[in-house]
């Protein structure tokens, strides 16, 4: 039976009053080509609370009252029927994002954040973001290697790529400042948090460079999907 793995829309307002909800092609297919299914998880809410630096902390307080209950409860079922969810990455982030990061950590439901969505999950236990010192060093074209991480040895993400030194790309302006509850699991050369997670969950986990789109060319990359989708796969058995 293969996991279902929930994909969170991103929302972004339009000069023409028609905005949209939409999900990156990268990523649902990565998601199909190895061998899960993916599905749309989308807001009810009419009204959209934008997160950045300034605000997120004063959400986080918040985060039961931005929504009704009924709008919680529509985003609640439809994780429900997922095995695992991924926060995507995107120019805006959103507080019913941080809300799906919390839910996921309180339930226990495997969840990946990859760029904007590793800043909401970590924004949904109570962390923090702040802007990187050199932002001209890790917003470059979308498909080359930018960089490298240093991965520990210890840490679960290691075990998902079994690499202590990989190549990633980059295309991002912020980076994690106060992970909260969370571990680090990997820094960059210049000293930011590039992977944080919680050892004891199945699956909460969080990076800041883009594998989606580097997983048909590098193996490392596409190895984070695999396990990932493994461990959703795991979560089958138990529906």
């Amino acid at each position: 039976m293969k996991p279902i793995i929930g994909l969170v829309s991103k929302h972004k307002e339009t000069d023409r009053k028609r905005n949209l909800t939409y999900i990156c092609d990268e990523m649902k297919d990565v998601i199909f080509k190895n061998n899960a299914i993916a599905i749309g998880i989308v807001p009810s809410m009419k009204k959209i609370t934008l997160v950045n630096q300034a605000n997120e902390t004063e959400i986080y307080k918040n985060l039961e009252n931005i929504f009704t209950e009924q709008e919680q409860d529509d985003m609640a079922k439809q994780i429900k029927l997922c095995n695992g969810i991924i926060l995507s990455g995107g120019t805006e982030s959103d507080a019913y994002e941080m809300w799906i990061a919390k839910f996921c950590y309180e339930n226990d439901i495997p969840i990946l954040g990859i760029c904007a969505g590793h800043n909401n999950l970590v924004r949904g236990i109570g962390g923090s973001t702040k802007k990187v010192a050199n932002p001209e060093l890790h917003r470059q074209a979308e498909l080359d290697y930018v960089h490298s991480i240093i991965i520990d040895k210890t840490s679960d993400f290691y075990n998902y790529v079994n690499v202590e030194k990989m190549k990633v790309n980059s295309r991002h302006q912020n980076t994690i400042d106060n992970p909260a509850s969370l571990t680090i699991a990997a820094y960059d050369e210049f000293g930011n948090i590039e992977v944080t997670e919680d050892k004891s969950k199945k699956c909460f986990l969080g990076m800041r460079f883009h594998p989606e789109s580097l997983y048909l060319i590098d193996k490392l990359h596409n190895k984070i999907f695999q396990k990932f989708i493994e461990i959703c796969s795991e979560s089958t058995k138990n529906k």
